[in-house]
């Protein structure tokens, strides 16, 4: 008797459906991940366009973010959908707080006085977090959003990182709005092409430069805020996403927003699949080597001139 040893018309059409699904999935995923990764590239490369400084600390303003969102969370059963306020709030004044003790101090000095500088604020803000809050990972339990999901056919959205990430975007397009279209916005641009000339116009540049160090700082709370509904808060949180930052902000080109914003969703792609079809320790190799062959096609970025 002769045996079939090709599986059926009807299975291989199930297992590709299966597959297809599958990458949907693992994209969708990914995606989800650029997003929040975009916001916090965002702050980034908005101080970096206006001021040409790199904010080594904007990873740790990202764990600040996340213990306070997670105390309230935890010792006042405040809710992430709710304490993402206090936390941007907080990181707005940290941004603040930086750049009238640091970084105005820094910028009449040495190029890289200021990067120096923050990098130093970051090694000072994570050991105090590792002092006060030890090592141990702490995750909130309970949330509003907890376990929920989504499920469009074969594909499951979980609610915690669809709200954040839809979010994460949201805020970034408001800020891009603010930047393009509002006095403010052309205040901040006139500031970041000729400082000396929109002082002659009547800008205060010194108030634009803190404001922009504070909108920086806004930004990276706002998405530091949402996580801990799904994601763990430790004192090296920060150190991924701060390095993912600065990959988004080179990659998309320095200053440019929506170019952050495409080379984060790139990055969550890239991590997603390669982790998932290659081996999970590999996507940060993947990350890394998509950002090195962008720079090496275009030194500016992807939006960069």
């Amino acid at each position: 008797m002769a045996v079939n040893i090709f599986p059926p018309a009807a299975m291989m059409g199930l297992i590709k459906k299966e597959t297809v699904s599958m990458f949907f999935q693992i994209a969708i995923d990914g995606l989800l991940t650029g997003m929040v990764y975009a916001l916090v590239a965002s702050g980034l490369s908005l101080i970096w366009g206006v001021m040409d400084v790199l904010n080594f600390a904007h990873g740790e303003y990202l764990m600040f973010g996340m213990y306070v969102s997670y105390w309230l969370g935890f010792l006042m059963n405040i809710d992430p959908l709710i304490s993402w306020i206090a936390s941007g709030i907080f990181c707005f004044l940290l941004g603040v707080l930086t750049y009238k003790l640091i970084i105005q101090h820094c910028l009449t000095g040495p190029p890289l006085s200021a990067l120096l500088a923050t990098f130093g604020l970051s090694m000072m803000l994570k050991n105090f977090a590792l002092n006060r809050f030890s090592p141990n990972f702490r995750i909130l339990t309970g949330t509003l959003l907890d376990g929920k999901r989504i499920i469009l056919g074969n594909i499951v959205l979980p609610l915690p990182q669809l709200v954040t990430s839809i979010f994460a975007l949201v805020v970034v397009f408001i800020i891009y709005y603010i930047i393009k279209r509002t006095r403010l916005g052309w205040a901040i641009q006139a500031t970041a092409m000729d400082k000396a000339a929109a002082e002659l116009m009547g800008i205060n540049t010194e108030r634009i430069f803190l404001l922009v160090f504070g909108l920086g700082g806004l930004c990276v709370g706002i998405a530091g805020g949402l996580l801990p509904s799904y994601l763990a808060v430790h004192p090296e949180v920060g150190g991924l996403f701060g390095l993912i930052a600065f990959v988004c902000v080179a990659m998309g080109g320095f200053g440019s927003i929506p170019g952050a914003l495409l080379a984060a969703l790139l990055i969550g792609l890239v991590e997603a699949l390669s982790g998932f079809y290659i081996a999970p320790v590999f996507k940060y190799v993947a990350v890394f080597g998509l950002y090195l062959l962008v720079v090496m096609l275009r030194p500016k970025g992807l939006f960069g001139w």
